[in-house]
């Protein structure tokens, strides 16, 4: 996935608010299968668990049934069809969740060659606040950020000042 292009500064960034919101003490269930990202948060001291593959929108027995304190999902939510449904399951008060903000002048992205690596959701800001308040989040902190490329042309100029990406750190809000 990364052969040509590994997102140092996006990983950069992810981290330093990660460490920011969340105690490596703390056991971090990360969406996704073991990624390069993982690996990041391994070596800096987080204990991370990841899911194993299973279809997350037909399935999310892996988040009830494993134990953590902390949800992560870093850019896997736009993949999904029904992240309402896994929002609802997330037993963690806390969780972490960056995704790619849609750009106007990038059309959705779709692999022609993996059926798994094709953004169902193109997200703007918001509609990832009202996901997360409509299933009992609460939003404590958020940040955009952009990922320049180091391409000739029109869109990539446009990537140097347009944010790329949307990341927050919510807790689960209590009914008393």
């Amino acid at each position: 996935m990364y052969e040509k292009t590994f997102p140092n500064k996006r990983f950069k960034h992810t981290l330093e608010f990660l460490q920011k919101h969340i105690a490596t003490s703390e056991t971090i269930f990360d969406l996704g299968v073991p990624n390069p990202f993982s690996k990041i948060m391994i070596e800096n001291g987080y204990t991370v668990k990841n899911t194993t593959g299973e279809d997350l929108d037909n399935n999310q027995d892996a988040l009830q049934n494993e134990d953590y304190s902390v949800f992560t999902a870093f850019e896997i939510f736009e993949h999904l069809l029904n992240p309402y449904t896994v929002l609802q399951n997330v037993k963690s008060d806390k969780l972490l969740i960056s995704i790619p903000l849609r750009l106007w002048f990038s059309s959705a992205y779709r692999s022609k060659t993996d059926l798994w690596d094709r953004h169902y959701h193109e997200f703007e800001d918001w509609q990832l606040d009202w996901l997360l308040e409509k299933t009992g989040w609460k939003i404590i902190a958020r940040e955009k950020f952009t990922h320049p490329v180091k391409k000739i042309g029109f869109r990539p100029l446009l990537r140097l000042f347009t944010p790329r990406y949307y990341i927050v750190y919510a807790e689960r809000v209590k009914n008393n």
